[in-house]
């Protein structure tokens, strides 16, 4: 995914209620919208260079869109949510994720009470295969730390997160394939954990859908103020 127009590069002054951050490009501070719903720790330290996005459309109220973080200590952080999908549609058309290739891919799709993000389906319609994509961001939040290399998901309590693993194994008792992707945006996970310390449901919940028959994977990515792309699969370790 490449970046068009080019991202602009600023400093972070601080977040707040959520969706805003003020910046600072070194001629004057603004504005910009912050498209990531989570907790976002260690993703939005004042002081930390960042880079936005575009839109040109001077209808919105906040025209530019946070796309990336470097981290203090060093890391590059996709912290656009909504780059996850896109992300994962992207792999799927190039057929970069195993044992999904040559698929026809629907996005949105309804599922029980829920929506999840993509259905596969074969070109002869014999199986489909339901999808839904997390965005990992939280990794270490110092380079000397024993956790070093490890993602974590969620990054804030998410019952949002749990009832999507019930749609997936009630999809699997269904008949059908079922599979959880953590695309993970930041370039100091080389492996992803659910964050028992923030939300202690997701763990146990997480593994009694890998029992019934859910995939989990997750997928690296290779981030840089030019582009993003999925990179490759890292373990998850539940």
């Amino acid at each position: 995914m490449k970046f068009e127009p080019p991202l602009q590069q600023a400093r972070l002054i601080k977040r707040y209620k959520r969706f805003l951050v003020d910046v600072d490009d070194g001629e004057k501070n603004f504005t910009i919208h912050c498209p990531n719903t989570g907790a976002m720790t260690g993703c939005a330290e004042p002081g930390s260079i960042i880079w936005f996005s575009d839109s040109n459309n001077p209808k919105r109220k906040y025209r530019h869109t946070l796309e990336l973080v470097q981290s203090l200590n060093g890391h590059m952080i996709g912290v656009n949510t909504h780059r996850a999908n896109a992300l994962m549609e992207e792999a799927f058309a190039k057929n970069k994720i195993s044992g999904m290739e040559n698929h026809i891919v629907k996005r949105e799709v309804k599922a029980g009470d829920s929506r999840l993000d993509f259905m596969l389906t074969t070109a002869d319609n014999k199986t489909q295969h339901f999808v839904e994509v997390k965005s990992v961001t939280l990794g270490p939040l110092e380079l000397s730390s024993p956790e070093k290399g490890k993602g974590f998901f969620p990054d804030a309590v998410s019952t949002r997160a749990v009832k999507h693993l019930h749609e997936l194994e009630q999809l699997v008792s269904q008949g059908h394939q079922a599979s959880l992707i953590f695309c993970v945006q930041h370039s100091g996970i080389n492996e992803v954990h659910p964050a028992r310390h923030i939300y202690a449901e997701y763990a146990p919940t997480l593994q009694h859908a890998v029992d019934s028959g859910v995939n989990i994977r997750a997928f690296s990515c290779l981030l840089s103020p030019e582009r993003i792309e999925i990179y490759e699969e890292i373990p998850v370790v539940i």
